[in-house]
């Protein structure tokens, strides 16, 4: 019997059975507040202490560096929000191409006096190193770049630029979400570099939705988003969720054992999925960027994506037509705008995002229904051209 395929592991990830078990006992019988000075307490304290080291230990960071925080969004809020609380009214610059859990804390921030300059990208989805370097003159207070696009998949060299902005003064801040398990991430050496804070999530490597973390250097001084008990270094007050917490410490130990094999296998999948696509005739995004090794973002002419997701849906098949988070939002991808993709190309895109449970089979399978499912929409737009 056929079993639906996930294929949209950057929208989020299946909670691996081993963190799901790591978790269990801090649902139900280990239910101290970790801010409590008895035994039930002490346990859940060293608990978030443990998941901390994990999660420094992944991203080769120190574990005070690391803040515990709900999500992806609540992180780059926190930066973006904390850090200009902390400063005058200057120049943000930000990606065109970020995730708007950046570009829409950035818009807020131009409503309260700062500037805000969106920096060009390529047709490849690469950052446009002149204009970087020309905003740079303009001294800019704050600057967020992602490190791996959630749509494209694209890659920017995030040492480089943050090296490039050292003589600026600018705070620098990366949103690494869509990296962790996928590639390998320092943030001793970005931070050596001239990264001051970075952006990772538990669900998008098999841990828990809820948990995430704000790598900051302790020389950057934020303003709390949330203001009360003092947690997390006074920068995210709340008790903290300690079994989310305990999965992500968990979820990230696994991914730092597995980037050995878990990229090159991955990468493998990805080619031989676009090698089908491009046999059916598929424009493949960024195709010539350096890219995450599990996204493939293509489109073929005059399908719309939302039709092709919904009959690939039916067929069995969960891929996305953008970023869930802004899955609600009618207009083209802002991702593919800025790379200059045409709006009617723009509106039929399809994005294939694989994970460690995918195989060769299943990629088979997809291509075989794309197949069906393309001829059958080419076929029904050519009656409706008669």
């Amino acid at each position: 019997m056929f079993a639906p395929v996930y294929l949209d592991h950057n929208a989020t990830t299946p909670l691996l059975p081993e963190v799901f078990d790591a978790m269990s006992p801090w649902l139900r019988t280990q239910f101290g507040n970790p801010s409590s000075r008895h035994e039930y307490g002490r346990a859940a304290r060293r608990a978030v202490d443990e998941a901390r080291q994990q999660v420094a230990l992944a991203l080769d960071a120190h574990p005070t560096e690391v803040i515990f925080v709900s999500g992806g969004s609540e992180a780059n809020n926190l930066f973006l929000k904390g850090a200009a609380a902390s400063l005058r009214p200057g120049l943000i610059a930000v990606s065109a191409i970020e995730h708007p859990c950046v570009l829409k804390p950035a818009a807020q921030l131009a409503r309260q006096g700062w500037e805000v300059r969106y920096l060009p990208v390529d047709a490849g989805g690469r950052l446009e190193p002149v204009a970087y370097t020309a905003l740079l003159a303009q001294r800019p207070s704050l600057l967020s770049i992602m490190l791996a696009n959630n749509e494209t998949g694209a890659l920017q060299d995030v040492a480089s630029f943050a090296s490039e902005a050292k003589g600026s003064g600018a705070w620098f801040h990366s949103d690494a979400v869509q990296a962790l398990g996928k590639l390998p991430l320092s943030f001793r050496d970005l931070n050596f570099a001239g990264v001051g804070a970075l952006t990772v999530s538990a669900h998008k490597a098999g841990g828990p939705k809820g948990a995430a973390a704000l790598v900051l250097d302790k020389r950057i001084e934020l303003q709390p988003l949330i203001a009360g008990g003092g947690h997390e270094r006074g920068l995210r007050s709340g008790t903290e969720n300690v079994a989310a917490i305990v999965g992500f410490g968990l979820a990230a130990e696994l991914a730092r054992r597995k980037l050995a094999e878990t990229p090159a296998r991955m990468r493998k999948l990805r080619d031989n999925l676009e090698f089908g696509l491009a046999a059916l005739g598929a424009s493949i995004f960024a195709v010539d960027s350096h890219r995450l090794p599990n996204t493939s973002y293509f489109a073929f002419p005059g399908i719309d994506g939302e039709t092709l997701v919904g009959k690939l849906d039916r067929a069995g098949f969960a891929v996305a037509s953008g970023a869930a988070c802004s899955s609600a939002n009618p207009e083209p991808s802002h991702v593919l705008q800025a790379m200059g993709v045409a709006p009617e190309i723009a509106r039929g895109a399809l994005r294939v995002s694989l994970g460690v449970g995918n195989s060769e089979t299943e990629i088979e399978q997809f291509i075989n229904a794309l197949r069906v499912t393309v001829g059958s929409l080419q076929g029904l737009a050519a009656i409706r051209a008669a």
